[in-house]
Order: C-alpha cells, then sequence, then structure tokens
C-alpha cells in the first residue's frame, strides 16, 4: 500500500470515527492499538500492511473494510475495466439459478463444461483473470440445471464442477473487491460441495468459505468454521493408493488457519498452524490437486505471508534473500506474484 492509499484510508477512518462519536482513545481501544498510532494512522503518517489492522479498526467503527478502502476500486485502465466485466457475469451466474431453482435452458454436456472448468483454473494460474471469467455465468447456470435435473452419478458430478466454478467465481470476486459477491460465491460452492458427499470437498470449499465470512464482518464465526472443519478433516491425511487430495486439503485448511492466527497477531498458534501444513506437504510432496499447488514450496511462500502480518517481515525477507524460494517446483504466475506482494509488504 503506498502512501497515497494510506493517507486515502486514514481520512476515511477519521470521518467514519468523528460520525460515530468516537474518541481517538475509545476507537484505538476497541481497534486493539494505541491512541498514538491510530492518530498516525488516521493522517496517513502510518500504513496499513498488515491486513488484520484494517479490518481490526473496521470493527471498532462499525464498518466494513470496503467502507475503509473504497473498494471495488474503480479501474486504473482500459484492460481492468474489461477484466471487472466478469463481476457482473458472476452476479448473473450466482443469481439466475439456484440449487433448487433453475431457469428453463438446455446445458452443455457434462464434459464440455468439465473441460471449461479445467481451462479456467488454468488461466487464473496463470493471473489471466479476464479470460479465465470469460462465459462463467453459463457454466454456473448450467451446472446448476444439471445438479437439479439429474441423477445419480451425473448429479455427483454436476456437484463436484459447481464447487469449483464457484470457488473459481470467489477467487475472481475477491481478487476485484466485491466481497460480498465472493460471500456468495463461496457459500455457493460449500453447499454443492455437501452434495457431493466428498469430504475432501467440502473442507475445499471451507477453504474459500471462511475467509470470505472473515472479510464480511464475521471474523470470529469464520474462526470457529475453520476449527470445526480442521476437526472433521483430520481423517483425511490418510493417503491410500496415491491419493493426497484429502490431505492436501487439510493442510490448506492449517494454512488458513495460520493467517486467521496472524491477523489475531497470536504467533504461537499461527507457527503450529504451519508446522502442521508443513508436516503434511512432507507426506504430499510437491501437489497441485484443484489447482493450489499445496506442498513444502507454497508453504514457504505462506510462512512469508504469515511473517508480514505478523510483523515479523524483514526477518522473513531476510531468510528468503538467504534461501530463495524455487517459484519454478509452482509454475504459477498467482502464487509468484502473491509471493513478491508479500515480501514488498515484509520490507516496507
Amino acid at each position: 500500500m503506498d502512501a497515497e492509499d494510506a493517507q486515502v484510508i486514514g481520512a476515511r477512518a477519521r470521518m467514519i470515527r468523528r460520525r460515530r462519536g468516537l474518541s481517538l482513545e475509545v476507537a484505538a481501544g476497541l481497534a486493539g492499538i494505541t491512541e498514538g498510532y491510530l492518530s498516525m494512522l488516521e493522517l496517513g503518517r502510518r500504513g496499513f500492511n498488515r491486513r488484520g489492522l484494517i479490518e481490526d479498526l473496521a470493527e471498532a467503527l462499525g464498518c466494513s473494510v470496503a467502507d475503509l478502502t473504497g473498494q471495488p476500486y474503480l479501474p486504473p485502465d482500459r484492460e481492468s475495466a474489461r477484466a471487472k466485466r466478469v463481476i457482473a457475469a458472476i452476479g448473473r451466474g450466482l443469481n439466475e439459478a439456484a440449487l433448487d431453482d433453475v431457469p428453463d435452458v438446455q446445458p452443455r454436456p457434462l464434459d464440455t463444461l468439465d473441460g471449461w472448468v479445467r481451462s479456467a483454473a488454468e488461466l487464473r494460474d496463470t493471473a489471466s483473470y479476464r479470460s479465465s471469467g470469460e462465459d462463467i455465468d453459463a457454466a454456473l447456470i448450467e451446472l446448476q440445471v444439471h445438479l437439479v435435473a439429474g441423477d445419480g452419478r451425473e448429479r455427483q458430478r454436476a456437484a463436484e464442477l459447481l464447487t469449483q466454478t464457484a470457488y473459481h467465481a470467489f477467487v475472481l470476486a475477491t481478487t476485484f473487491g466485491y466481497l460480498n459477491l465472493a460471500q456468495l460465491a463461496a457459500q455457493r460452492a460449500y453447499d454443492a460441495a455437501r452434495i457431493t458427499e466428498r469430504p475432501e470437498l467440502e473442507a475445499f470449499a471451507v477453504f474459500a468459505r471462511a475467509p470470505s465470512v472473515a472479510r464480511t464482518g464475521g471474523r470470529r464465526r469464520a474462526v470457529r468454521m475453520l476449527d470445526h472443519a480442521l476437526d472433521d478433516a483430520q481423517r483425511l491425511t490418510t493417503i491410500r493408493d496415491e491419493d493426497t487430495l484429502g490431505a492436501e486439503t487439510f493442510g490448506l485448511l492449517h494454512l488458513m488457519g495460520a493467517h486467521f492466527a496472524a491477523r489475531d497477531s497470536d504467533a504461537t498458534a499461527a507457527a503450529e498452524h504451519l508446522d502442521e501444513a508443513a508436516r503434511v506437504a512432507m507426506l504430499t510432496g510437491e501437489r497441485n490437486g484443484l489447482r493450489q499447488h499445496f506442498g513444502p514450496t507454497n508453504v514457504n511462500v505462506w510462512r512469508v505471508c504469515i511473517g508480514a502480518e505478523l510483523g515479523q517481515g524483514p526477518e522473513v525477507a531476510e531468510r528468503v534473500e538467504r534461501e530463495p524460494i524455487d517459484l519454478d517446483i509452482l509454475s504459477s504466475k498467482d502464487r509468484s506474484a502473491a509471493l513478491h506482494l508479500d515480501l514488498a509488504r515484509s520490507w516496507a
């Protein structure tokens, strides 16, 4: 976040605090920071380099994160404006159909939709967000039609593909700052995953559902949700016949647990979650189930993110300089970009 963004967010925080009739002392106490620090934030003299800080301040002021950040942001260029058109398509796909109420349309065969899902996930991995979202509204609607009209294996397969497609919608909506739409997509993914009767897909859906709830004001509920999911997913760590997807999703949930703990400045709990994820990653090796790149390398990428969130930025950044992370193993522009952004936060 640059100085200009920090000044804008600080000014919004000051305006909302005054409208709420809150003193600096009271607002700072509710946010868990000092009065002087809040004053510097409001004046733009300190940056919001920790995501949890913005959430804490929003909760203290009784507003949303978007009220402070101004998201969804206006597109800075023509290409970004074209990319954001996928948001309207996601809205149509989620609102024109539901799991028990679909329009009268003839869906494409499941094999065709399966190909679309795979291609969209691959494009997302290259950070080609606009291309990955083309036709997402039709895919969402048609998969829900298959789910309602089908039976047996066809219905289960439709639910599996819908879980992945709704997750994809969640990622795109989150990327462009449409947090309420992202929460709707994550909930749709979770509802579809429950129909599949595959616990690893349900765990995967929680990997989206929990942070979507946290970002829209339900951090405590999100933590409870994640804790329940981790308890249920414990049995997924058993690897049979080279099938590691269950263990991968269990590891992903621990990475999210580390993220939540870091946002609450709980370094001990964050380290425990990271260590458990690393233990599971040693069992699975480098994998890419559901295009999540779970494995030892991605756990190290997450360690940088968690370190930055805990205020240990320079330490983790210097460690990466000494022991570089081989991003070629992941072969993902999306994950590479995440690492470089977190390194920038760490140095800042």
